[in-house]
Formats: C-alpha cells, sequence, structure tokens
C-alpha cells in the first residue's frame, strides 16, 4: 500500500513541472494575458515568457502563438522566426516513421492523465493557415516570391488534410453511440453552413491574390474559384472571377457576367485598394465533465467542446474612399475550429475509453493489494481517486489569437493620398498609385485595430 501511495503522490508531484504544458492548468486561462496585451499599446510585453516553452510539450502551439502576436504587432521578421520553428515541428511529426521514446512516454502518460500529456499536433486548418501566415510575413517583408512558395504549400496541405481526415474516419467509425452523436450534432450546429475544417476560402483567396499580383492571371483564377466555391456568396470574389474571366477572354465570361454583372476594370490613372480584415478571436474550447462510478470507484470523463457563439456585429465598414465601402466574409475560423473538433471527437473518445479502463482497473488494483495488507483503510486508494478526477482534464488546446472571422473588400480608385477609417477606428493614410495595388491587412484585436499596408 504504501508503495502504490508512494507512487501516487510521485505522479502528483513530479507533473506539476508541466503544469505550463496544460497538463493541470488549461490552455486558454494560459495564453489570455496575451491576447489582452494584444489590444494594449504593448502586444510584445513578456513575449520571452511565452516564446520559453517552445522547447516543451506544446512547442508547436506556442512557436504558433508568438509568431501571431508578434505578426500582429507588426514585427513581420520576428513573427517569420517564430513560425518557421512551427513548420519545422510540423516538419518533425511527418517524418516520424517510427515511434519514438519520447513519443511513447507520451502516449503512456496520456493513458493515466489527459490528452494534454501528448505533444501538440495541431489540427489541420492551424497548420494551414501558419502558411499562409507566414506568406504575408514573407509578402509584408518585400519578399513576394517567398510569399508565393508558402501559400502554395498552403494549397498542397488543404488536399492532404482532406485526405488524412478520410482515412481517419474509416479507423474510427465503429465509435459512434449516443454521446459521439449529440456532441457531433452540437458541434455541426455551432459550425452553420461550413462542413470542413480543411477547406478554406480565406487561404485560397490570399493564394489567388499573391498569383494575380504576380501576373499569373490563369492562376489567380482557379484559386479565386476555389475560394468562390467554399464561399459562393461573396460579392468581391464573384467580381474578381467575372473581371479575370473577361480579361482571359474565357469562354465563361457570358454566364459569369450573367449571374453577377459585367465586369468592372479600372479606367486610366486609376488604381486599386484591397482591404484583408480581421476580427476578434477564435473561441476557446469549453469542457464537459460527466461523473460516473464503476464497481464504486469514481471516474471522470472531460471531453472538449465549444459553446454556441454569439454572431459577430454587421460587417465591416470602410470610409474615406468617397463611397462606403462593405467589406464580405471570406471565412469564419471559428466554423473551421469548431469543425475540427467534430472530426476528431471519435478519436478522442477512442483514446477517453483506454483512460477510464486504465484508471478503473489500476483502482481495483490498489484495492486488491489493500485487503492483503491486514485489510487497513485504502489510503492509496482514496489518494488515486482523488488523482484521477484532478487529472482528468479536457484538451482544450488550440491557436487562440487566431482571428475569427476573415473579410475581404476590393475598389478601383483614382491615384492619391486617403484618410480612411474601418468600424469605429481612427483615421489612416494611404496612398493609391495609378496601376498598383494598395493591400491594407486591418486586423482588430479587442478595442484596437492596426493597419499595415504595402504597394505592390
Amino acid at each position: 500500500m504504501l508503495k502504490t501511495l508512494g507512487l501516487s503522490l510521485l505522479l502528483m508531484v513530479g507533473l506539476t513541472g508541466c503544469a505550463y504544458n496544460s497538463v493541470f492548468v488549461n490552455y486558454p486561462s494560459q495564453i489570455a494575458p496575451y491576447k489582452q496585451q494584444l489590444a494594449s499599446h504593448s502586444p510584445t510585453a513578456n513575449i520571452t515568457a511565452l516564446a520559453d516553452n517552445i522547447s516543451g510539450n506544446d512547442g508547436l502551439l506556442y512557436a504558433q502563438e508568438t509568431g501571431r502576436i508578434m505578426q500582429v504587432a507588426g514585427d513581420f521578421e520576428r513573427s517569420k522566426t517564430y513560425y518557421q520553428q512551427a513548420i519545422a515541428a510540423y516538419q518533425a511529426f511527418d517524418d516520424k516513421a517510427t515511434i519514438s521514446a519520447s513519443k511513447l512516454g507520451a502516449g503512456a502518460s496520456s493513458i493515466l492523465l489527459n490528452d494534454n500529456a501528448i505533444p501538440y499536433r495541431g489540427p489541420g486548418y492551424e497548420r494551414i493557415m501558419l502558411h499562409q501566415y507566414q506568406a504575408l510575413n514573407y509578402l509584408f517583408s518585400g519578399d513576394a516570391q517567398g510569399a508565393l512558395v508558402e501559400v502554395r504549400r498552403s494549397n498542397e496541405l488543404q488536399s492532404m488534410e482532406q485526405a488524412r481526415y478520410q482515412q481517419s474516419q474509416e479507423s474510427v467509425q465503429a465509435m459512434a453511440n449516443g454521446t459521439i452523436d449529440a456532441q457531433m450534432a452540437q458541434l455541426g450546429q455551432a459550425a452553420g453552413s461550413v462542413t470542413s475544417s480543411f477547406l478554406n476560402a480565406y487561404s485560397y483567396y490570399i493564394t489567388g491574390l499573391l498569383h494575380e499580383l504576380s501576373n499569373e492571371p490563369n492562376d489567380a483564377f482557379i484559386d479565386y474559384r476555389k475560394a468562390a466555391q467554399i464561399t459562393p456568396d461573396n460579392r468581391y470574389l464573384q467580381q474578381d472571377l467575372v473581371r479575370l474571366a473577361k480579361q482571359l477572354a474565357m469562354p465563361q465570361y457570358d454566364e459569369f457576367a450573367k449571374r453577377w454583372g459585367d465586369a468592372v476594370l479600372p479606367t486610366a490613372g486609376q488604381g486599386q485598394v484591397v482591404f484583408i480584415v480581421e476580427r476578434s478571436f477564435v473561441p476557446e474550447k469549453q469542457s464537459i465533465t460527466v461523473p460516473f462510478s464503476i464497481n464504486g470507484n469514481w471516474q471522470t470523463a472531460s471531453l472538449a467542446t465549444y459553446q454556441r457563439q454569439i454572431p459577430l456585429a454587421e460587417q465591416s465598414q470602410i470610409w474615406g474612399l468617397g463611397q462606403t465601402l462593405t467589406a464580405d466574409s471570406i471565412a469564419n475560423i471559428d466554423a473551421l475550429a469548431i469543425n475540427a473538433l467534430k472530426e476528431d471527437l471519435p478519436a478522442a473518445l477512442f483514446r477517453q475509453a483506454a483512460r477510464i479502463y486504465a484508471k478503473y482497473e489500476l483502482n481495483k488494483s490498489v484495492q486488491s493489494n489493500s485487503r492483503r495488507a491486514n485489510n487497513q483503510v485504502d489510503a492509496a486508494a482514496m489518494v488515486m481517486q482523488i488523482f484521477n478526477v484532478i487529472s482528468e482534464q479536457a484538451d482544450r488546446r488550440s491557436w487562440l489569437t487566431l482571428p475569427r472571422q476573415a473579410q475581404i473588400a476590393r475598389q478601383f480608385i483614382d491615384a492619391g493620398d486617403y484618410d480612411i477609417r474601418l468600424n469605429s477606428s481612427q483615421n489612416v493614410t494611404i496612398e493609391v498609385k495609378p496601376n498598383r495595388t494598395t493591400l491594407i491587412w486591418a486586423i482588430e484585436t479587442g478595442n484596437r485595430t492596426r493597419f499595415y499596408s504595402i504597394i505592390i
């Protein structure tokens, strides 16, 4: 009994060092201070504390978060470095042909603890957006070719993640039951019309835009069309398809013009403005904990979920360009996150079932040993039951500094300087040059909006 009690206490004490890596302390509470900083004048304050954990169990996630915070702050070069660390971590997962000793250890820990003991490998939509954001880092650092490399990788990953998802569903199909069906129905309602996590119109749009700005209209048309298949009601995508179909003398032009109107082309001396507007933060995962007993031994099962979200306010309004320009949604990142959890839920349930059984068998073994030890009070079993309750934490990890929604807008306009305003933000001055594109990236974080612009 004393030996088992010692083992239990050792597990409790020894794992406190992993608390920052979400085993006992949920991830959203760890990242909350950094999200608050993004609404302040000092968005990168204390960023070193976050970056110092990149070498840990959740290192890939911390690299993504740190890179995003630096990006929102406008430090594209440092953001690029952190994102590269995350990209390398994903590649390391891909390159593992055999199970390493570290992965074995994490797997064993997760059986007795929770899924947070498993090294973090983000869902497909996070990896896709990582390359998309790295592309924007390159673009706003003046390297258009480096940006194209990243967005092409982003497109490849959308196809790869779709194939990986289909394989995983075949392997867990038999796990479906009443609980999983109810959760999937709830998540499906929360995701709305978005039906997958790995098809991202925002990424396709950025790819198409970069192709167009690189004078590759055929490739741009292909990517705009992919984006429009995912988000068919975006009028700016519709206008892009009409315009490129006319420019390329495509047979689809008449059909497109009939559906969406004639192509709008620039007049002499005009340039164009393209707005990318990112709003708010993706929601945090919540936890559902269900207590129950197996032959008198209390156990708990914790699963991650998303609550129904309050819709964002109306579409963004852009003033200062003559007539008011209204941005259209290109992607709801929260819906991608919800679908990613929905897609992983059967596998998570499988791991949960294995964990519950392992904990039950361990408790039963402890009680049996105690009865042989003069029938004394089973203190070790009590400790194990307490430990089981404390350690059972839902895996609430996800990239939380991502935006909740992305919107786009585009307009041809006379060359000159313009004082623009987005919603209730302060005015900023942009320049438009003839036959050039001014790309404006507006990032709303809480009550603060930051603008970055580049002329291409």
